[in-house]
């Protein structure tokens, strides 16, 4: 794809502008793990919301919509559209503790928890194996995504495309390195509008191009099915290009999003969702926050991608890599300057992430390991925040590494999903059920690897068998040990309660200070749970029967909305979730 100078100036000026911020917010990050992993816990709402969204908008995303679209139409999506209920509980039951405890990072939250040895070895345990295994892991299929864009839009050997990214992932490690959290939060939201307003510009010019024009003619040439929202079942029929098994459609709806650790989705908040909770001004902002993510993600970003996606089934039919379709509309559509753009768009959800997860990992190793076990009695905190930057840079090298090693994004996506099945379970009840200890989350930490070994390997089962069988697997394993283990000591909880005030299952330590947990408000918040995931759906459909001129289900669904955000507004009043 040939480049002009118009596209290089626009390429290079992002990159400017990138360092650029890095450098202006490089003295605010310098003088503590606080200020330069939470930006000083000073966010305001839409800045910490619009970089969680800017986040999981990486280099692959598009290219994964691309290809869910294809094989499956647009209902493949639920594969990520039903994450949106995991994220709501996160928004009403979880936003404002994670604010309210106080901490650096969420593994900080462990020894907050529970007590002890196994506290500790958990606390370690994970430091290494999300801030380095799982995180490298994460920005490997981050990158072979990148990779795939760059050797379209350059005809280059396999060692001068990992030139490039090495120098993309250069340039995010420096601004990231110098200017902390605050700096990647301001980066993630210029990076979020460059790439959101490239997207629509793609799908405005593909979609009304001579060889798709416009909705109409799109809809006459896509295959049956396409365009259903929700997935017909197989039951056994093979004539049905777009059926989903009941089986699998189940695993998505209905367990994948309380049960599974997945980055960006966690049970009850974690990785980088609860990094900028925390970093929120307070528990009020948090959850707008989190509330702006939910609305965002699902609503805002989606329906440029699937445009794309539909348009390029219909252009390139017979494309091996239909993730590819996404890139090469790009390239055959684009003019001098709009291909600048686009690549910028790509090059700004890449870095977004990237700066991120790179934040994310030397915060725990740093704040988890390195601080917690190592160098324990380091008065001047300027020492860790360097430890940080050095640490971000050896994250970067260990990363490319592994991603010349990796073939295949789905795959380490599987592995993900797989190998944290199960433990999701326990990240939220850690926080609503005093029995909870240390054992229970390192049982459910280690078990999904068993299970998922003995379905993958001795079963030869495939999902969504071998997903039931690790989830089924893994809880009953926490369970046992929860029960025949002790529960935290009294003193642990006690101090807890006193900090979180949680509501849910805590009535045996509340007594003890001679009070009674607060459940009045229980209803309220599922009431505001369930009213947002009606509503932020109903604007997802809404948006797409507009798009697609099916005017008696959008006003509909648009009719939907607003009656479930006027249950939530009233709702959310009545929960007391706005008076901190």
């Amino acid at each position: 794809m040939a480049l002009q100078l118009i596209d290089w100036t626009i390429i290079i000026t992002f990159l400017g502008i990138s360092l650029a911020i890095g450098l202006k917010f490089k003295n605010q990050a310098s003088n503590s793990l606080s200020n330069f992993f939470l930006g000083g816990r000073n966010l305001p709402w839409y800045i910490a919301g619009i970089s969680m969204v800017a986040t999981t908008f990486a280099a692959d995303t598009p290219l994964a919509v691309t290809e869910l679209v294809a094989q499956n139409g647009i209902s493949g999506n639920w594969i990520w559209w039903n994450m949106l209920i995991g994220g709501m509980l996160t928004t009403f039951f979880f936003a404002k503790y994670w604010r309210r405890a106080e901490i650096v990072t969420e593994l900080e939250f462990i020894e907050l928890r529970y007590n002890g040895n196994p506290a500790a070895f958990l606390r370690g345990f994970k430091a290494l194996y999300l801030g380095i295994f799982m995180n490298i892991m994460i920005l490997g299929w981050v990158n072979l995504a990148m990779l795939s864009i760059l050797e379209v839009f350059f005809d280059l050997q396999r060692f001068e495309l990992f030139l490039c990214l090495g120098g993309l992932m250069l340039i995010a490690t420096i601004y990231s390195s110098l200017s902390g959290m605050l700096g990647i939060a301001i980066t993630d939201t210029v990076q979020f509008f460059i790439a959101m307003i490239g997207c629509i510009i793609l799908a405005v010019i593909v979609l009304n191009s001579e060889q798709i024009g416009g909705i109409t003619n799109l809809k006459a040439a896509l295959p049956e099915g396409s365009l259903n929202f929700f997935p017909s079942f197989s039951n056994g029929d093979t004539t049905n290009t777009f059926a989903l098994s009941i089986g699998a459609f189940l695993a998505m709806s209905t367990v994948q999003w309380w049960a599974s650790w997945y980055p960006g989705a966690e049970p009850g908040g974690g990785g980088y969702v609860a990094q900028r909770m925390m970093s929120a001004k307070n528990e009020k902002q948090s959850l707008f926050a989190t509330l702006f993510f939910q609305v965002a993600h699902y609503c805002i970003r989606p329906w440029p991608w699937i445009i794309v996606a539909l348009c390029a089934t219909v252009l390139y039919p017979d494309l091996a890599d239909t993730k590819q379709g996404y890139v090469m509309a790009m390239r055959d559509f684009l003019p001098a300057g709009l291909k600048g753009l686009l690549f910028v768009a790509f090059i700004a959800a890449y870095m977004s992430t990237v700066s991120t997860q790179l934040n994310w990992g030397a915060s725990f190793v740093v704040n988890d390991f390195y601080k917690r076990f190592i160098k324990t009695n380091v008065i001047n905190e300027t020492h860790y925040v360097n430890v940080s930057k050095l640490t971000t840079l050896l994250l970067m090298l260990l990363s490319l590494a592994v991603t010349t090693q990796l073939e295949s994004i789905s795959a380490v996506w599987q592995f993900i999903m797989e190998c944290g099945a199960g433990l999701g379970l326990v990240l939220i009840l850690r926080w609503y059920w005093w029995r909870i200890n240390a054992w229970s989350e390192i049982t459910a930490t280690i078990a999904p690897f068993l299970a998922f070994t003995i379905s993958k390997y001795i079963l030869v089962w495939e999902f969504p068998n071998s997903f039931f069988f690790t989830v089924g697997f893994t809880t009953i394993s926490w369970l046992v040990i929860t029960f025949i283990t002790a529960p935290e000591p009294q003193d642990k909880l006690k101090l807890f309660v006193e900090k979180i005030q949680p509501n849910g299952l805590w009535d045996t330590i509340y007594k003890l200070n001679n009070h009674k947990v607060n459940n009045s408000n229980f209803v309220y918040l599922l009431i505001c749970w369930i009213s947002s995931i009606t509503m932020v759906y109903s604007i997802l459909f809404a948006s797409g029967k507009f798009i697609f001129l099916e005017w008696t289900e959008a006003l509909l669904w648009s009719f939907s909305a607003c009656i479930s955000l006027t249950i939530l507004l009233r709702f959310i009043n009545k929960s007391k979730l706005l008076e901190n």
